[in-house]
């Protein structure tokens, strides 16, 4: 039988070519980036550029690569567990109204990759919850690289685990009763804050 260990990342520039097995080939991976993930206001892209965000404000974006599949988003210097959820008013498709803002919190199974084997105990793995919300309304404004478009709210895991409402989800609502809305310089030393409510 086969056993294959995990790949090791490695952080790519974006300069590497292509190549047809012998000679390389007129593109490159940054081609390849641009081609798949310009559509930033996505709901896909746009989560992964709110991790991002939340990365560069906790000074761990230059020394980590995101892990697809890992069981938290991202993790700080002093070892807290981050977990990033995206919303945004406006989407990239054609919309007869503003899009009504909840985020997803279920309890998950853990994946562990050095086993490929999920936990049996449903959980949330991360310390902290960083919901960050795409807040501008006028389309032609919108920027998701203006980090002032965003407003973010974070929750200790306990917090969320004592809610008596929905544990799959949280509204706008919801969350605001609970916390207030904080800008990206302030993210740092809130997510350490509500890492001690733990």
């Amino acid at each position: 039988m086969t056993d294959l260990g995990p790949i090791e990342l490695n952080r790519r520039t974006g300069a590497e070519k292509f190549s047809d097995g012998t000679d390389t080939l007129d593109f490159d991976l940054l081609s390849f980036w641009q081609w798949s993930s310009s559509d930033i206001v996505s709901n896909v892209t746009r989560g992964i550029l709110a991790e991002y965000i939340v990365a560069q404000a906790l000074c761990v974006a230059e020394n980590q690569i995101r892990e697809e599949w890992a069981a938290f988003d991202l993790q700080t210097a002093s070892g807290i567990k981050v977990e990033v959820k995206s919303a945004a008013y406006i989407q990239s498709w054609h919309q007869d109204q503003y899009t009504r803002i909840s985020f997803r919190v279920p309890k998950t199974l853990e994946w562990i990759k050095e086993t490929s084997r999920q936990s049996t105990h449903a959980t949330r793995q991360a310390d902290v919850y960083v919901f960050a919300l795409l807040a501008e309304f006028n389309q032609e404004k919108l920027n998701p690289l203006d980090v002032s478009q965003w407003e973010f709210y974070i929750l200790s895991t306990s917090v969320l685990n004592k809610r008596k409402r929905s544990q799959h989800s949280i509204t706008l609502p919801s969350l605001k009763k609970l916390t207030q809305s904080l800008k990206f310089n302030e993210l740092r030393t809130a997510i350490e804050k509500a890492s001690r409510d733990n």
